[in-house]
């Protein structure tokens, strides 16, 4: 279906600036990356919202106590202790309309902090390219045009209908949302129906699955080249470590994916190194299934252990490593206890389909984001909606990109669904 243009002159500009303003997240910012001007960025988006009748109703850092808390990844947590890491880390709540009742407003999620990866910025008339693009700047800001589009056109949004938009920190590198959604969920800053913007191809995803992230560390003694029988050797204890864990852990998680990430022992060919680290970092879609992965992960990092030691114990160079190999192998967890979003509302489904949204397929994966704040709040329904694509946009990758003619499409369904939501009953 082709839609009118919503999205005006100047929103291509506030892209383009959004695009051209670094808002890396600091948890995975290189040495290349200055410091993020999330407040700059903020303050740029609230003013194109205020052009047509919002308001800030919140635009603060996190509170350092909300970061002493068990679901806190322990990046975070470390992170936190600098007073400068919150305080480059706001968050923006936005209002149309006034406060009314839960069931008559809807709330929209965008995170403007990216990933790290320095990416060209333009526009050819047709295609946004830059760091952000379609994670999530772009929908960002066809957000704005969509809710502009339903305020003018129907006059009960924002007077009968609250339309509240988060543009937060903390989605990516981790932090999962932990110090820019969840304290603004916590604070009652939710709707009805709401709406994560992440990219869905516009089909609408009513689940978000969790992730954790496990260390296995060996932490043993280093060696000279010309005896590398002497020390522990960190690197082929890791690397076989890397591969079991591959194949044991490939099948154990149903609705969810395990990533063997980094893994790092050193950087010189001249020695033998006694430490390193293997990091895993797995999904799941349950409570229940995190904790079966969990108790999956610690026995197959045993029984990797186990049969290294079988497998090199009569080695000329790695005995010691395999017979100290259970001593010097530590498994942790950096992150892990997080909910995850699994909810259905007949009522506000129908919103979505009624204005041609499609449901995200029952067999496909869900994906991880902060979506999974909104778990078990009662009365309420969340969905994860917006334009494009995580891979075939080049989302985290080289060469992000999103198309307008999603933006517009994005923005004509935003709009839909507030004038639908305006003129439907509310559910009893």
């Amino acid at each position: 279906m082709r839609h009118p243009a919503l999205l005006r002159e100047t929103d291509h500009e506030l892209l383009l600036r959004l695009l051209r303003t670094p808002t890396v997240g600091p948890l995975e910012a290189g040495p290349d990356d200055g410091p993020p001007q999330l407040w700059q960025a903020q303050r740029a988006y609230a003013a194109a919202a205020g052009a047509f009748g919002m308001r800030v109703v919140h635009h603060a850092a996190p509170a350092v106590d909300s970061m002493l808390r068990d679901d806190v990844p322990t990046a975070v947590r470390v992170a936190a202790e600098e007073r400068e890491f919150l305080a480059q880390q706001p968050s923006l709540v936005l209002r149309l309309g006034p406060e009314l009742p839960r069931e008559s407003t809807v709330m929209f999620n965008v995170h403007l902090d990216t990933v790290a990866g320095l990416e060209s910025v333009g526009f050819d008339g047709s295609r946004f390219t830059g760091r952000g693009a379609v994670d999530a700047k772009g929908p960002a800001v066809a957000l704005l045009a969509g809710v502009r589009a339903a305020a003018t056109a129907n006059s009960a949004i924002g007077r009968e209908v609250a339309v509240l938009i988060q543009a937060v920190s903390g989605e990516e590198g981790g932090a999962l949302g932990t110090y820019g959604t969840r304290p603004l969920v916590e604070a009652g800053f939710f709707g009805r129906v709401n709406v994560f913007c992440e990219p869905t191809g516009l089909r609408y995803l009513p689940r978000s699955t969790a992730s954790m992230t496990a260390c296995i560390a060996v932490d043993g003694e280093g060696s000279i080249d010309d005896r590398p029988d002497a020390g522990h050797n960190a690197t082929v204890l890791l690397g076989f470590l890397a591969q079991h864990l591959a194949k044991e852990l490939d099948s154990a998680v149903r609705d969810g994916r395990v990533c063997v990430a980094g893994l790092h022992t050193g950087d010189m060919h001249n020695r033998v190194y006694g430490r390193g680290r293997l990091l895993l970092n797995l999904s799941y879609a349950s409570s229940a299934a995190g904790a079966a992965l969990e108790k999956a992960v610690a026995e197959a990092v045993d029984s990797g252990v186990r049969e290294f030691a079988d497998r090199f114990g009569n080695t000329r160079e790695f005995a010691r490593t395999a017979a100290d190999a259970a001593a010097i192998t530590q498994l942790s967890w950096t992150k892990r206890g997080m909910p995850c979003l699994h909810n259905h509302d007949p009522w506000a489904e129908e919103i979505l389909r009624s204005v041609g949204v499609v449901r995200w397929p029952a067999e496909e994966p869900a994906f991880t984001c902060d979506a999974i704040w909104m778990d078990g709040i009662a009365d309420t329904f969340t969905a994860v909606l917006g334009p494009g694509c995580l891979e075939n946009n080049n989302a985290h990758a080289s060469g992000e990109f999103v198309d307008l003619v999603d933006l517009e499409a994005f923005a004509a369904t935003v709009a839909e669904l507030l004038t639908t939501f305006s003129e439907m009953g509310r559910p009893a």
